[in-house]
């Protein structure tokens, strides 16, 4: 057995569907078939069961998975130190961000990263961020930037910078002038339920900007009872500077829109509300040279 038999179980188990792990894996799907029926026969027992066309694991096909994603872990971890040992400027590093989050980081990151390692691919992912969090323990991903919290235990982070949420209208909607001005707040503070008849809009239940939201109005008993739902949190902030709802973004995000003349921020939540954004990766895992300084350039962009 070798590190590429185990790659070929992880892709069946991951896709549940010989042809599309084949094709992830650039072999013909004869060739993954044979190979998983002669990993069975030497083993003596089934790794997967077959419902129509879905590979299902079996119990011993769990535990099969379970080491082997940690025995490869451990070779992508080794790999890495070899690499930082011996200098070399080759290598591979994954990055993931929410899809918001890197319209602008990547530009503004990606080109100087390139100028100092010029030999460093690049591998680049977005998701929601709780699908980051999966990708970070799968190996599918070094790193991963994202907003707190982070969920699973076996997922570790850096904090890059801290970032206000803000409430946001078009200065032309009828309550944009009941903004309070407290010493404490560095915008003008509303109250959140004035919002009760408004249009909210709101991202996804899986975005780290919805589930933020979501705790601050369990925290003042707000419940909204008129909600747009976009993942797109741009569409979101355009929609507000347009007269239709309101919405919430991060001080951050709203740098790098271009319509904020149409736009008026407020502090909101107790007395506001700030988030972390992280870079996050697994938890005890080496963290390579290259991903480090990665983080750094992210640092100095923010």
């Amino acid at each position: 057995m070798d590190f590429k038999d185990l790659s070929y179980v992880l892709a069946v188990a991951k896709y549940q569907n010989i042809t599309k792990a084949a094709n992830s894996l650039y072999i013909s799907q004869p060739t993954l078939t044979k190979f998983l029926q002669s990993l069975e026969s030497s083993l003596g027992q089934k790794l997967f069961k077959k419902i129509g066309n879905r590979f299902i694991l079996t119990y011993a096909g769990e535990r099969y998975v379970k080491k082997a994603g940690e025995i490869l872990q451990l070779k992508k971890e080794l790999d890495n130190e070899l690499s930082d040992i011996i200098k070399s400027n080759i290598g591979v590093l994954n990055i993931a961000f929410p899809v918001m989050r890197g319209t602008y980081m990547l530009p503004c990151t990606l080109p100087i990263f390139k100028s100092l390692y010029p030999n460093v691919i690049i591998n680049i992912k977005e998701s929601a961020s709780t699908t980051l969090e999966s990708m970070i323990l799968s190996g599918e991903t070094d790193l991963a930037f994202f907003n707190k919290p982070v969920k699973s235990p076996d997922v570790d982070y850096e904090v890059i910078s801290h970032e206000e949420m803000l409430l946001v209208m078009s200065k032309r909607h009828p309550l944009a002038d009941q903004g309070i001005t407290r010493d404490d707040c560095n915008h003008q503070w509303f109250d959140l339920s004035l919002l009760k008849d408004e249009i909210l809009i709101l991202q996804e239940t899986d975005q780290r900007s919805r589930q933020t939201i979501e705790r601050v109005f369990q925290q003042v008993g707000f419940q909204p009872d008129k909600m747009l739902i976009t993942s797109n949190i741009r569409a979101g902030a355009e929609l507000a500077s347009r007269n239709y709802g309101v919405t919430f973004v991060t001080d951050t995000h709203l740098k790098h829109m271009n319509f904020l003349d149409k736009l008026i921020c407020f502090s909101f939540g107790t007395p506001n509300t700030m988030v972390d954004f992280v870079a996050a990766y697994r938890k005890g895992s080496y963290l390579n040279y290259h991903a480090n300084e990665y983080i750094k350039i992210v640092k100095d962009f923010t």
